[in-house]
């Protein structure tokens, strides 16, 4: 795990800062572990963790005026000073126009500006402490300093409502630290802080502005061929050497038993286009992209292209067969990684503490399996569905620009599917029913629902998109809540809606697009610390501000269509020079991820009960442990429950646990210092009520 750590002080040498650390509220001097100091007082800044020498970058003007870069960035040394003397007048959006994915940290005299992404993957926290504000890229190191409990608030809506911003609001699971919103950035002065967005919103008053498709396609091929190029163009890093050979093992195995990545550029080839699409870029940029010479393979220019077969379940054959066609390329190396029932979700729970709890705790084995066999620097294609396709919200959007023409395409699909005539009449009532409801109506009757304990499953393609039609639904967890958690859950909507009585000045479907984007994006955080390799990075160049942009460009008339994220990413490839691609290219299949989720789940059944027989997300209130334990049998035994709700407990169940079972800080200092939730599940009557 990576992170920065810096804070803000009301005024210079007030609580003792300096290069060596700091004087806290009770005379101890703290520091933080394993940190590299980037600059001192009065508001320092430190790096923590295993940064390679060419992801932290210092270009400095004089001892007031300095900005720090930390990840992947296309922007060189004269491009970062030319930043920081633009940043001095207060602008902020170029310091995120680089290539790559990166937080940028910018100090003209006492006022410093910590920019966050437009997706969420790059997330800013901030606390107040010491008569200033201390501010990270990690929620944990914060809680650390200011001794923070758990927020049960937060932790409510995260099952309750995950997707709705209005009940997560900025805060986390650690009582007092908050999180600036995807698209803004953090900016203190003299300890004070605020928090300012950079990127603009379109307005309700007019409609979108007419865009030229052809040109949106070429600006997404153009992002992700830079940001595919930032990486390429990045120093190439060779693990630790390998100790020596293991009978019984080739050079392969052993790396992988011993959770070294190959030296060198890969990505993942799961047959699916986003994976692809990657792959076949890297491989095709100049500039060697694959292994080192002398390394691995001993081929310097061919790409690790990894594929993983489940077979625990069958189903993935198509998938396997693009993905060897793809692998055809002499450019690319294939591996293909085997999985079998030790790699089905739920099949192994035990793992590292990761910064905040995420439904993919529960499957991070599975990828720790297939990203054991990838490169030092891994692309995948996370983030493609999310800034790609259409949310079924973007219908209202269409009809809100007098666009209805443009619904006959995805509509005759969903007749398709489901056989009924009466499909056109139901989509069209219910997108018209969202252009016309305010925001504050919307927050509203999901505080009714979740008062009401209404949550009706969706079932099939025809359900979803209807049930999506909204502002804001509840999560698939919500229905094993308590009635007193879902009831602070709608007390706070209730607020937020008064709070909100101006409306949104989004969209609903670009609103619902964004939410769900920032939701994805802090799940993907949580899998790469739940099943990081050593010396590896994962790179989600589809999560990259610039070409989250260019994907934001994309006419909403050509997003709704059917097979659009296929069509526009084979428009890319061949505007790349890739024109060779299998039949079936970018064929959704999600059937063989719930038959793997739900055979994990039949065979984890007896651990999962378990784990439920004293819960502590009972103990803090926010479930009844035997209504778990009872849906979680049922669903071993094969009844049609939301297994997205089950993994959202889960998940969140193993996150407690880890947390109080550490014995760590991410702080040095004296023996009495405490870490976060030192009292752990200590809930009280309204414990639930968010603090301020």
């Amino acid at each position: 795990m990576r992170w920065l750590v810096g804070w803000s002080s009301a005024a210079a040498g007030i609580t003792g800062l300096g290069s060596a650390g700091a004087t806290g509220p009770d005379g101890e001097t703290l520091q933080p572990v394993g940190s590299q100091l980037l600059w001192g007082d009065p508001d320092p800044l430190w790096a923590v963790g295993d940064w390679r020498p060419d992801e932290v970058r210092v270009v400095v003007a004089d001892t007031q005026n300095r900005i720090a870069v930390l990840g992947t960035c296309g922007a060189s040394d004269e491009d970062l000073r030319r930043a920081l003397f633009t940043a001095r007048g207060g602008a902020l959006r170029h310091l995120t126009t680089w290539p790559g994915s990166y937080t940028a940290v910018v100090q003209v005299g006492r006022r410093l500006t910590v920019c966050g992404d437009l997706a969420g993957a790059r997330p800013v926290f901030h606390t107040p402490w010491a008569s200033g504000t201390a501010y990270a890229t990690a929620a944990l190191p914060l809680a650390d300093l200011v001794e923070a409990n758990l927020d049960f608030g937060h932790l409510a809506a995260l099952l309750a409502a995950p997707e709705v911003p209005a009940a997560l609001r900025d805060t986390t699971p650690y009582e007092g630290v908050r999180r600036i919103p995807p698209g803004h950035a953090l900016v203190l002065r003299g300890g004070a802080r605020e928090v300012v967005g950079y990127e603009p919103v379109a307005s309700l008053a007019v409609a979108a502005s007419p865009a030229d498709p052809d040109r949106a396609v070429d600006g997404i091929r153009d992002a992700l061929v830079e940001a595919v190029r930032a990486r390429l163009s990045a120093p190439r890093h060779v693990p630790e050497l390998d100790p020596g050979p293991v009978p019984g093992m080739g050079p392969a195995e052993r790396r992988a038993a011993r959770g070294m990545p190959v030296p060198g550029i890969g990505a993942d080839l799961s047959g699916g286009s986003a994976s692809a699409t990657l792959a076949l870029l890297a491989a095709g940029l100049p500039g060697r992209p694959g292994t080192l010479l002398g390394h691995g393979t001993g081929a310097g220019e061919r790409l690790l292209a990894v594929t993983f077969n489940d077979l625990a379940v069958g189903g993935h054959e198509a998938e396997l067969e693009r993905a060897g066609t793809l692998a055809a390329n002499p450019r690319l190396h294939h591996v293909v990684v085997t999985g079998g029932e030790e790699t089905l979700p739920y099949a192994d729970l035990d793992g590292p503490l990761t910064d905040e709890p995420g439904p993919s705790l529960v499957t991070a084995v599975r990828h720790r399996a297939r990203l054991a066999a990838g490169s030092a620097d891994h692309f995948v294609g996370h983030g493609a569905r999310q800034v790609l396709d259409a949310h079924p919200a973007r219908l209202a959007d269409l009809l809100m620009d007098r666009k209805r023409r443009h619904l006959v395409r995805p509509v005759a699909a969903l007749t398709r599917a489901d056989g009924s005539v009466m499909v056109p009449a139901r989509v069209y009532g219910a997108a018209r029913r969202l252009a016309r409801t305010p925001y504050r109506a919307g927050l509203e009757l999901l505080a009714e629902r979740l008062m009401r304990r209404r949550f009706d499953e969706p079932h099939g393609a025809l359900d979803a998109s209807l049930a999506a039609l909204t502002w804001a639904r509840p999560g698939s967890a919500a229905r094993w809540l308590t009635g007193e958690a879902l009831a602070e859950v709608s007390v706070l909507l209730q607020g937020e809606a008064v709070r909100s009585s101006m409306g949104s000045v989004q969209r609903p479907g670009e609103f619902r697009a964004r939410a769900v984007l920032a939701r994805h994006a802090a799940d993907l955080r949580v899998l790469e610390q739940a099943a990081e390799i050593r010396s590896q990075r994962l790179h989600a160049p589809f999560l990259d501000n610039q070409v989250v942009r260019a994907c934001r460009a994309l006419p909403e008339a050509l997003r709704v269509q059917p097979g659009a994220r296929a069509a526009v990413l084979r428009t890319v490839l061949e505007g790349a020079g890739v024109t060779d691609l299998p039949p079936g290219w970018g064929v959704p299949s999600h059937a063989t991820s719930a038959a793997a989720v739900r055979a994990g789940l039949r065979m984890a059944a007896d651990s999962l009960v378990d784990l439920f027989s004293t819960p502590l997300l009972a103990e803090a209130g926010l479930v009844e442990a035997r209504v778990v334990r009872k849906a979680l049998r049922a669903a071993a035994a094969g009844e049609p429950l939301p297994l997205d709700g089950l993994a959202d407990l889960v998940s969140l169940e193993l996150w407690l646990h880890r947390l109080l079972a550490r014995r760590g800080t991410c702080w040095t200092g004296t023996p009495s210092r405490v870490r976060a939730v030192p009292a752990g599940i200590a809930p009280r009557r309204g414990a639930l009520t968010p603090g301020v």
